[in-house]
């Protein structure tokens, strides 16, 4: 469909084929964190660095996207929970794809939590969305992850490539993972799909060499790009950073020509 053609050419790149994605829509979840206090200031920062796209719940679009910085893509985040619920991992529907077509997105994104005594709720509500997201020709990002009292590692090979296989067999067009932890493991996650992985960064890293390998390693993979949040957005120079990361993704630097974008020493 010609649509979906037009707007994923908006978040990944047609020259490399990957994508450099920021979400944003933490705010839902666990409230208004430093690095998304100032949302047009935030987007403003990724924008600069490169960033291919945002992901953001509908209220913030109005008030936060149009940033103050270079145009960027736009993905509407469809699922939401808060850390105050006792089901910390239910995610609810809380826009809908029609929404998402007003509000000029270039794809909406879902997020499913598998292995756990809500999974067949969220199930039900991704196959909805992607049958919508057909109609409309809308990109549909997945977040898929392994998260329920039947996981004991959620960065397992095993458990990671059958969210990923979730989210293909729904119907997704990229599909967001943990990284595995090894170019070696995340190789038979990006095998068990034929649409684009992308990896989330997870919580706060320790240091930025650690962010890079850890995309190094992705690309290396198969992985086709990269959606991080917390990372980038409370990093201490965002615009860099994603700049930094982009070369990785896009341009293929290794990590000590990446750091040099930082201004650090290997």
């Amino acid at each position: 469909m010609i649509g979906k053609k037009i707007r994923l050419d908006r978040i990944i790149n047609r020259k490399t084929g990957k994508t450099v994605i920021v979400p944003m829509d933490h705010g839902m979840t666990v409230g208004p964190i430093q690095g998304i206090v100032n949302m047009s200031k935030s987007v403003g920062q990724v924008a600069e660095g490169g960033a291919d796209a945002v992901v953001m719940h509908q209220g913030i679009v109005t008030s936060g996207y149009r940033g103050e910085g270079p145009d960027i893509g736009l993905i509407v985040h469809l699922s939401g929970g808060t850390t105050l619920s006792n089901e910390k991992n239910r995610k609810t529907l809380v826009c809908s794809v029609e929404r998402a077509v007003q509000l000029g997105a270039d794809a909406v994104s879902i997020h499913v939590n598998i292995g756990n005594g809500h999974e067949g709720a969220m199930l039900r509500d991704f196959g909805i969305v992607s049958e919508k997201c057909a109609y409309w020709g809308m990109p549909l990002m997945a977040m898929v992850y392994p998260r329920g009292d039947k996981i004991k590692d959620e960065r397992d090979v095993e458990v990671v490539k059958h969210a990923a296989r979730v989210g293909c067999e729904m119907g997704a067009d990229i599909i967001k993972v943990s990284y595995t932890g090894s170019v070696e493991t995340f190789r038979q996650v990006v095998e068990g799909v034929d649409v684009p992985v992308v990896i989330a960064g997870g919580t706060k890293m320790d240091t930025d060499q650690d962010i890079l390998e850890m995309v190094k390693g992705a690309m290396e993979a198969g992985g086709k790009g990269i959606s991080i949040g917390r990372n980038v957005f409370q990093h201490k120079d965002p615009s860099r950073l994603v700049k930094a990361m982009s070369s990785i993704v896009h341009d293929g630097f290794l990590v000590d020509q990446a750091i040099n974008i930082l201004g650090l020493e290997v």
